[in-house]
């Protein structure tokens, strides 16, 4: 089920469902730990003697943010029980408190008693064993607490602070579904104190005249002991809740329009949702510079394990997208977590925790009886690669000095050690980390690397070094030409296995990831090899049904929803694959309606995401529906990059006096009111499929 709306500030995160319920709860890094395991936390409301939990059927809702931060407008009505609710919810932008206010509206004409309640399921550290819960006569509040990490909860109306209604249980031990049943019935039974697999539920009361409506704040203050929490608990009393809450919008637009940049020539909603991707990173990034892949924990239910976790390869793609957008200080915390994370002799392993650890892994150290390195090399490549984007756009020489013998000479003489007599990368797993040997997207950033390390030297005035990482990507450019490129098909091959008499055996499977021919310099996007693989990709890939969009390869395996109609779908569409397409057509435009198609692959991006603006890792082939995790920290950063590099060609082709007219489809699109939560939109030729 896609997390909607997630709201953090880099060190606490909360994560809901499309129901409204939270989901997740991270602290004290984002991603680690998880104190909810993923199970459902309740919200329920008591009216008149009536009781309806939120997510039950007779709720309407709408989840959105307010525009451009990260506090959220929900409106949530039940005509059943003649009730509006309107709730803000928001993380301080500087201490790890979670907000909610809740404000209820009378719709019957009659004076209302209503009572709120909100269950918490925790599992401290993840563990549902050794948490106490308890309730705190000193702040009037309740708190639930395992070794060093501490959890708060409270409120307060405009007459009185604290909670007016509680319950502490046991949850599933013995029968027991949990303290959230006591709240069906409007009371609550007041135990004053629960260890083990514990839960707690608090209620906040509300008498509201007849047709009018009434607010409470409640408030969630995590920290690292009692006295840390009860501190921030005072501190929210002394502020006032809405005041912190009116700060922390304020902090977000500012982050999000801190840069100067020109988005005027994109349609509305593009615009819109630019600024909202900026945001969804933002939830998704450790203060500690770890940059998270996902955050929705239902993966496990899958795979045992979730995405959790920080690939250096989609942190340095993430972090391409930062520097575009000027966000200077995460990509110096992303690159100051790679330092210290990096094995000594210049590579990654394969994803890494929240706090630096070294994460779970699926790729073998000993393949046939032969020790073999467990990793993908393109992650090392790209953060070489993705480090020099960052230093020519800031040219901050103090922060690159300490970086350059770690993540620069180490990895460029390591990627120089790690080839083949041909001079092509040894075997390593692909980017989707499914097949292990010579892959097309790798050997591109590692070109792309080894000559950003020799821009690097030059800088540093190391001729020699200068010398050999230039030659040694100018080596591997050739043999990229020589053994992957198939005159036959007119194409790259997506992989290449080594044979014993030193050539190799393709795998001329059509893969999105080829894109990295032109993204990382190893070609000119104009390139007539590049345009054949690219204008083949469409060809390939293109999902032909009303969704459209790109698959990630011939017959991707992974969720995959069809598997007769393999020539019509391919795969199920990606939001990355998609918009890889946009991006190469934004690099070999050459005239204003050569835009056009770009724009409408932008705007395929815009109608597949949720009415709150987060964006999954795939979608349904047929309903359009979200697949996989939501929200794909990748998939905001390669809207935030497609964004930025129309807009900049835009302004090279002259055209920023000019507003932009979208092609046929692309009015379409902008002018249906369907396409947004799961329904279909029609598809550009460019994308494949038929028109709408």
């Amino acid at each position: 089920m896609p997390r909607d709306i997630p709201v953090g500030n880099g060190e606490l995160l909360i994560t809901f469902d499309h129901l409204y319920r939270v989901r997740d709860l991270y602290y004290p890094h984002v991603g680690w730990y998880n104190h909810t395991e993923g199970a459902v936390q309740r919200f329920g409301v008591w009216v008149d003697g009536s009781f309806a939990w939120i997510d039950d059927t007779s709720w309407r809702r709408e989840l959105r943010y307010k525009p451009d931060t990260l506090v959220t407008d929900v409106v949530l009505v039940n005509e059943g029980l003649g009730l509006e609710l309107r709730c803000q919810d928001a993380v301080d932008f500087h201490e790890p408190v979670y907000f909610r206010s809740v404000t209820a509206r009378d719709l019957k004409g009659v004076p209302r008693d209503v009572r709120v309640f909100f269950h918490w399921d925790l599992s401290i550290r993840g563990v549902p064993v050794g948490d106490t819960a308890n309730y705190d006569p000193q702040t009037s509040g309740l708190v639930i607490y395992k070794e060093d990490i501490y959890f708060m909860f409270n409120g307060c109306d405009a007459h009185k602070s604290g909670i007016d209604h509680w319950a502490i249980g046991t949850k599933r031990l013995g029968g027991a579904e949990g303290t959230w049943r006591d709240a069906e019935d409007g009371a609550l039974g007041r135990n004053a104190i629960s260890q083990g697999s514990v839960d707690a539920t608090v209620g906040f009361h509300l008498e509201l005249p007849a047709g009018r409506e009434g607010t409470f704040w409640s408030w969630l203050a995590a920290g690292r002991s009692y006295q840390e929490v009860k501190a921030r608990h005072t501190r929210v009393l002394s502020k006032g809740a809405p005041r912190m809450v009116g700060r922390t919008e304020a902090y977000w637009q500012l982050w999000a329009r801190k840069e100067p940049l020109d988005t005027s020539p994109l349609p509305r909603e593009a615009r819109d949702l630019y600024y909202r991707s900026m945001l969804v990173l933002r939830t998704q990034i450790d203060n500690g510079g770890a940059i998270i892949a996902a955050n929705d924990s239902d993966i496990q239910q899958i795979g045992g394990d979730h995405y959790s976790y920080c690939w250096p390869r989609d942190g340095a793609m993430v972090t391409y997208a930062l520097v575009l957008a000027g966000q200077s200080e995460l990509s110096r915390n992303f690159f100051r977590f790679c330092a210290e994370v990096i094995e000594h002799e210049g590579y990654f392993l394969h994803k890494y925790t929240p706090a630096g650890e070294l994460a779970s892994s699926w790729h073998p150290w000993m393949i046939e009886g032969q020790r073999v390195l467990p990793i993908q090399q393109d992650e090392t490549a790209l953060v070489v690669w993705a480090l020099r984007r960052h230093f020519e756009t800031f040219r901050d020489v103090e922060f690159i000095k300490p970086l350059y013998n770690s993540l620069v000479v180490r990895p460029a003489e390591w990627m120089l050690r790690y080839r083949d007599a041909n001079g092509l990368p040894l075997p390593s797993w692909d980017l989707w980390e499914e097949r292990r040997g010579v892959h097309t997207f790798t050997i591109a950033s590692v070109i792309g690397a080894l000559e950003a390390a020799s821009h690097f030297a030059a800088d540093f005035g190391e001729p020699d070094r200068e010398a050999a990482f230039r030659e040694g990507a100018e080596r591997m450019r050739g043999a990229l030409k020589r053994h992957m490129w198939s005159e036959e098909q007119g194409r790259f091959a997506r992989m290449a296995t080594p044979l014993p008499d030193g050539t190799y055996r393709l795998d001329m499977t059509a893969d999105a990831a080829n894109f990295a021919l032109f993204a990382f310099g190893a070609f000119a996007a104009e390139d007539p090899l590049v345009r054949s693989e690219m204008v083949s990709q469409r060809e390939r890939l293109s999902v032909r049904t009303q969704v459209g969009g790109l698959a990630r390869y011939e017959r991707d395996y992974y969720h995959q929803v069809e598997r007769e109609r393999v020539d019509q779908v391919p795969g199920n569409p990606w939001i990355i694959c998609t918009l890889w397409q946009a991006q190469w057509l934004i690099q070999v435009a050459e005239k204003p309606e050569d835009l056009k198609a770009a724009m409408d692959l932008i705007m395929w991006a815009v109608y597949r995401a949720e009415s709150s603006g987060v964006m999954a890792e795939q979608y349904h082939p047929y309903t359009g529906l979200p697949i996989s995790v939501s929200p794909l920290t990748w998939s905001h950063a390669t809207f935030v990059i497609a964004v930025v590099e129309y807009l900049r060609k835009w302004e090279e082709l002259s055209l920023c006096e000019v507003p932009y007219m979208t092609s046929g489809m692309g009015r379409r699109l902008l002018g249906a009111a369907g396409p947004r939560n799961g329904g279909a939109s029609p598809v550009h030729p460019v994308v494949g499929g038929p028109k709408g």
